[in-house]
């Protein structure tokens, strides 16, 4: 039997929702501002909707989508296609690549992680891209010998 939600938390699905405009509204470089311009909405609205506290409504999602430039399933993408296999991706039960894949969105969700994919994407030389890696690679294990 599915838990009871917490009437007064934002829904799972508002939050995912959320996450997916705020990830699509930083890889086209609109800042919140420029999107609630676009919206006829203050950025304090779009924050809101990108945390999930207000739901979107489906005129609004539209909107969004149309601006965004991608079909409204784009924010419903990577939720799960069932109720019983509607795991949070922080969960104990969750598949490893979710895990993955979680950590990946929460870093493109981030200005650095999106100047970073950007910059990377335009190296042209494999020679390059591959040393590149391996800096970061080597910078990431230095990071976890720290933590431990």
């Amino acid at each position: 039997m599915a838990e009871k939600l917490n009437k007064r938390a934002p829904h799972p699905m508002d939050i995912h929702v959320g996450s997916r405009v705020r990830l699509r509204r930083m890889m086209k470089g609109i800042s919140q501002d420029k999107l609630g311009e676009e919206l006829g909405l203050t950025f304090q609205q779009v924050q809101k909707y990108e945390k999930g506290v207000n739901r979107i409504g489906a005129s609004r999602l539209f909107d969004i989508a149309r601006i965004l430039d991608v079909p409204v399933q784009f924010f419903y993408d990577d939720f799960g296609d069932s109720a019983t296999n509607m795991i949070g991706l922080a969960e104990k039960g969750a598949p490893e690549y979710q895990d993955e894949r979680a950590d990946f969105l929460a870093m493109l969700a981030t200005p650095e992680g999106m100047q970073l994919c950007r910059a990377f994407s335009r190296i042209e030389d494999p020679q390059v891209r591959r040393r590149v890696l391996d800096l970061v690679r080597t910078l990431s294990d230095g990071l976890d010998n720290e933590e431990n």
